[in-house]
């Protein structure tokens, strides 16, 4: 992440059995007919879809098409309407946040002001009720992984936003969840940090083989992060594959136009053959 440290990349990797280089126990997600309505709106229709162990997706979309609060149901925050979350073999619809064992960061990070950065990493893990011989290590295995092993003692009012952003995912990061769910955790970042921490956090993640799900609004982070892009709009699911899937074939006009321009003609269609079709532009 950002800050006057940074994680080691691929070129420069820790010995095998390092702190860094320890992989982590990590779950598939599954996603059945999601609904959630707020009164008479709804807000995400019927999305159904399967996260691999070890992938990173990212749910994308403009404001107000319901990732965020796909995310929540995810978490736990938010209880859906009907349908189910499945996190490796476990159901746990109707769980509440603190029994669904998955991570999470969030977009102001939400890192408390009255603890330093060590207490911070380890709130999780004493609110779960770990020993206090089992929380020391786990805190300082969590600061490794990011690079902020010397910071314990620091407040978070003595950090830059990028320390901060590195403190709340070693946060997430110790109690070692199967799942990581981060809801536009690099919003807060200049552009050319952003763009620094979001390839430091594909590393990271990927060294680790975690499963994670991404929430953004940016088209170029969402190609750049992920191993498949789940756009949304209005609800639904429109389109679920990876980058190269999405620009080259996008599966209707609404993802052709949020990826990117695009040029559209009215046309139509004399005859179809197989997967291909003659059309006749109009003049």
């Amino acid at each position: 992440m950002a800050g006057t440290t940074r994680i080691a990349d691929r070129r420069g990797l820790p010995e095998p059995g390092s702190v860094n280089s320890q992989k982590v126990h990590t779950a598939s997600l599954q996603l059945n007919r999601l609904t959630r309505r707020f009164g008479e709106t709804l807000a995400v229709d019927s999305v159904s879809l399967e996260v691999a162990a070890g992938e990173f997706l990212t749910l994308l979309g403009p404001s107000g098409c319901g990732k965020t609060t796909t995310l929540r149901m995810i978490a736990g925050f938010e209880q859906p309407t009907s349908g189910r979350v499945v996190v490796g073999d476990r159901d746990v619809t109707g769980l509440p946040p603190q029994r669904r064992d998955v991570g999470m960061v969030f977009q102001n990070y939400a890192l408390f002001p009255h603890l330093d950065v060590w207490e911070n990493v380890a709130f999780g893990l004493k609110s779960r009720g770990d020993r206090r011989d089992g929380v020391a290590p786990q805190v300082k295995r969590a600061l490794e992984l990011v690079e902020m092993g010397g910071y314990g003692r620091r407040k978070v009012q003595e950090l830059s936003g990028g320390q901060q952003q590195r403190v709340a995912l070693a946060r997430a990061l110790a109690p070692e969840p199967p799942l990581l769910l981060l809801d536009e955790p690099l919003s807060n970042l200049d552009a050319a940090l952003r763009e620094r921490t979001r390839d430091e956090l594909r590393a990271l993640l990927k060294r680790l083989g975690m499963t994670a799900v991404f929430v953004t609004h940016d088209q170029e982070e969402a190609f750049a992060l992920s191993d498949r892009v789940a756009v949304l709009n209005l609800g639904r699911l429109q389109q679920l594959g990876t980058p190269q899937e999405l620009y080259g074939a996008p599966a209707n006009a609404f993802v052709a136009a949020f990826l990117g321009r695009a040029n559209f003609f009215a046309a139509t269609v004399d005859s179809v053959d197989g997967d291909g079709a003659v059309c006749r532009l109009s003049t």
